[in-house]
């Protein structure tokens, strides 16, 4: 049955928002999605946009030359000689562009208008432009840059690029995603996120004006367009959600106006920040179930010197006490766990070799969501190596973590496990070091985990590492049947990157709602 409500997904990085828009399931048992055409510009993420569009062909059974591929029985193999009909039809809908550019205008301009002829009024237009220029890190890093002016940076304006597109295809509902930080980004005194939502109203012209909505819970978790009310109405909590993260982005949904949603509104909803979702989802529900490895070290790795490494670590550990009165509860659970390391180290690799499952606290339907019975090792998950004193601040993070219910500021490290960064004890970076705890959703993960684990410690301190790709993408919803192509530097930065699925997902099932009342 052909799709009712073909989506264009824009800056669509490793496919997050579309994943969550063509898994949507209605009550019929029918999928209303179909990624018609979706666009990213950096090359790793396109790679695995187009693999997971060819996945897409075939339905809920992907081939078995896919799992030979993906759980390390087989080098990936040519795709479009072994199913050249379903590859051909990825390649079309999957395209590597920069948007803004000559080229990308000429090439999507056709492809819009003949979606839009096909597609009437019910097409559905999804995405968020590049955040690097409204995030706070960014703009810090910004003032940093001799003769920086705001006004010349057009990664401020590239979501003009979807405001054009928008204008092209005329969609029934879009869905546009950012960083919160867009909310107080400023352009010569004018607040972007201002312009940007009188931009959006507008973007169809003078006969298609958008309404604006927020997205929202129920006191029940239910999401739900809600009336915003501020500009912090449209800042989604991932949490809220079943995301075992806490994750903050601003989402806009636009509706054009003459499709009729009163009924899909939820008047009530709009000022959710007291609530709590009913299941809320945590670290451990989705880490607790994940194959077990020990990290690498970053010269000479082998089995024995890690084990050695750690050693020395917990033992350096179990003596702080001597010094240190106020970390004898840090020293005694040291003590414990150097009571049963050896033996459990041996059992630790550094490359999945087993599948993964999940905790028991995971939701049922997330649960349902993430888990693939075919996949005998778990893809993109071969952990990364770090310097042994790192290794150190690591298992205390992880011990602090699990002893004190926090993660240590640089407050909490003793001296003798201080870096020697000449800003370590200024408060610009007194959280250098974070673990992630058990009992709560994670951090925000983002693109920064490419660059070292310091900000994603994993929560059991035996296997004294960081995250892998795998986990984070386990903390981004994404289905463990989903691979990220590239190196593992570029993998991190793509998880870090993307919508969660499952968030999507839900957004999916609001959209779908409304845009059913197109006509």
């Amino acid at each position: 049955m052909k799709p009712a409500f073909p989506v264009v997904d824009l800056f669509a990085g490793p496919g997050g928002l579309g994943e969550g828009f063509s898994a949507f399931c209605d009550s019929r048992g029918q999928h209303p999605f179909a990624i018609a055409l979706s666009v990213e510009k950096e090359p790793s993420a396109f790679e695995t946009l187009r693999l997971r569009s060819f996945l897409r062909q075939f339905g809920q059974k992907f081939p078995k030359e896919y799992y030979s591929f993906i759980n390390g029985a087989t080098s990936s193999p040519d795709w479009g000689h072994l199913y050249p009909k379903e590859w051909e039809a990825a390649c079309h809908e999957a395209l590597r562009l920069e948007l803004g550019t000559s080229t990308a205008k000429a090439v999507l301009r056709p492809r819009l208008t003949e979606l839009r002829k096909t597609a009437s009024t019910r097409s559905v237009l999804i995405g968020g432009p590049p955040c690097q220029a409204y995030s706070l890190v960014g703009r810090a890093r910004n003032r940093g840059i001799k003769g920086y002016k705001a006004r010349n940076d057009l990664r401020h304006f590239l979501y003009r690029e979807y405001i054009e597109v928008i204008h092209q295809l005329q969609p029934a509902v879009f869905v546009m995603e950012n960083v919160k930080g867009m909310i107080s980004s400023s352009v010569d005194g004018k607040e972007i996120f201002d312009l940007v939502l009188s931009d959006l109203r507008d973007a169809g012209g003078r006969k298609n004006s958008y309404r604006l909505f927020a997205l929202s819970s129920t006191a029940e978790g239910r999401m739900t367009l809600a009336v915003p009310s501020h500009h912090r109405s449209f800042v989604v909590r991932a949490e809220e959600f079943g995301v075992p993260q806490a994750r903050h982005r601003v989402i806009v949904i636009g509706v054009r106006a003459d499709i009729e949603v009163q009924d899909a509104i939820d008047l009530t909803a709009d000022d959710h920040t007291s609530k709590s979702p009913p299941d809320p989802q945590i670290v451990r529900s989705v880490l607790s179930g994940m194959p077990r490895l020990r990290s690498g070290l970053s010269k000479n790795d082998s089995h024995d010197r890690w084990v050695s490494e750690v050693s020395s670590s917990l033992s350096r550990i179990v003596k702080l006490s001597d010094s240190n009165h106020d970390l004898t509860d840090i020293a005694d659970r040291a003590k414990k766990i150097q009571a049963r390391f050896r033996d459990t180290a041996s059992k630790l690799h550094r490359v999945a070799s087993e599948p993964p499952s999940i905790g028991s606290t995971a939701a049922p339907r997330l649960r349902r969501w993430l888990l693939d019975s075919k996949i005998e090792a778990a893809p993109n998950s071969e952990t990364r190596t770090h310097m042994p004193a790192d290794l150190t601040r690591y298992l205390f993070s992880a011990i602090f973590g699990a002893v004190r219910g926090r993660s240590p500021k640089a407050s909490d490290f003793p001296a003798s496990l201080s870096p020697s960064h000449r800003n370590w004890k200024t408060g610009k970076f007194s959280d250098r070091f974070r673990v992630q705890l058990d009992d709560r959703p994670s951090s925000t993960i983002t693109s920064h985990i490419a660059k070292d684990g310091h900000y994603f410690i994993h929560p059991d301190p035996l296997q004294c590492r960081s995250l892998t790709v795998r986990e984070a993408a386990r903390l981004q919803t994404f289905p463990d049947n989903y691979y990220f192509t590239g190196n593992r530097t570029q993998q991190y930065v793509q998880v870090g990157n993307a919508v969660p699925p499952y968030l999507a997902l839900q957004i999916a099932e609001v959209v779908a709602n409304v845009v059913k009342k197109a006509t």
